[in-house]
């Protein structure tokens, strides 16, 4: 089976840099997966936090469908308990119809914030447990109209027929990915923990829709290629830190990377760290294709996304140069037997 392979891309902001250097960086990567064979572009969904610069997530698909031709681009995702339905079917109708077949829409439950922050945009926390109504909703504005006198409608939106995917880190989303018949993405780049179980839930309980006839299934890795092992964890060390930041409550920009990891991380922090992380090929060319191949081989995957936040553009761009070639050599059929 061929794997498809995609990017996903919270525009990080890097220590010494701006936000808007950041957006246009990710325009420039979203340019160069379009030319190594990337499938498609997502962004996500965050706010709050200094060194994200999506937090305007469909303003950002925009801009990176704006400036690309045919890669799909799209959320990865929205954040639906911090948004009515009616201004998100809005928003990627807007979307679909300035960027035919090219927008993707993938939704998660939890807010991408803190509490302070999810009160400050004007949603009540208690709409995560309206998930699945919300998501009934938003479908039914894509739809074409049954009736004229349709009371609400999202203009433009009605009719586009967004593809829509669940997102999630636990079963819930798997449930619920395959009660609906939709596809599915599972958050592995930062809770590995119930990857495999999350994909046997979503396969033996999918349902057909009209959107989906069999399940698919994509699952995010952090990837970290170089031209050898050692630049590879070189690079690698800025999310290490910026990640032992963040699960210590203070979100920073992506540090810069460091030679020694062990010298700026606590060993009991980095035990943490990397056991969240731990769905990743970090790597020369070689390593990255074997540590990758072992993952689609144990979960069997349609998709991989690939999370990297890498300090410098041009060793990120290097990274993903180095990750296609990868999957085009996984995808290369069995020579035949002599």
């Amino acid at each position: 089976m061929t794997i498809a392979y995609s990017i996903l891309d919270l525009s990080p902001i890097v220590e010494g840099s701006t936000a808007a250097l950041s957006l246009q960086n990710s325009l420039r990567l979203a340019q160069h997966a379009e030319q190594v064979g990337f499938t498609r572009y997502w962004v996500a969904e965050h706010h709050n936090m200094p060194g994200v610069a999506s937090a305007a997530t469909s303003v950002v698909i925009g801009h990176i469908a704006g400036g690309t031709r045919s890669i799909r681009v799209g959320a990865g995702g929205v954040m639906l308990p911090n948004h009515s339905p009616l201004v998100i079917a809005e928003h990627f109708g807007t979307l679909e119809t300035l960027y035919p077949n090219r927008i993707d829409l993938g939704l998660g439950r939890a807010p991408g914030t803190d509490s302070a922050t999810s009160r400050a945009l004007r949603r009540s926390l208690s709409h995560s447990d309206q998930f699945p109504e919300d998501i009934l909703e938003l479908q039914k504005y894509f739809q074409d109209s049954t009736s004229p006198a349709e009371p609400i409608r999202a203009v433009p939106g009605e009719g586009t027929k967004v593809p829509l995917w669940i997102l999630g880190s636990s079963l819930y989303g798997a449930h619920l990915a395959a009660h609906l018949g939709l596809p599915y993405a599972f958050a592995s780049h930062f809770a590995p923990d119930a990857l495999a179980q999350a994909a046997q839930v979503y396969r033996q309980n999918f349902q057909p829709s009209a959107q989906l006839a069999k399940p698919y299934f994509m699952f995010a890795v952090n990837v970290f290629a170089a031209d050898s092992d050692e630049e590879a964890q070189f690079i690698r060390s800025s999310h290490q830190q910026g990640f032992a930041n963040m699960i210590a409550g203070k979100p920073s920009l992506l540090p810069r990377p460091v030679k020694d990891i062990t010298a700026v991380l606590e060993r009991a922090t980095l035990t943490n760290v990397n056991h969240a992380q731990r769905c990743c090929a970090s790597g020369g060319a070689d390593k990255v294709y074997r540590e990758l191949k072992q993952l689609i081989d144990i979960h069997k995957p349609n998709e991989i996304i690939i999370n990297s936040p890498i300090y410098r553009h041009e060793a990120r761009l290097r990274s993903y140069s180095i990750a296609a070639e990868v999957f085009k050599r996984i995808n290369q059929p069995p020579k035949p037997m002599a």
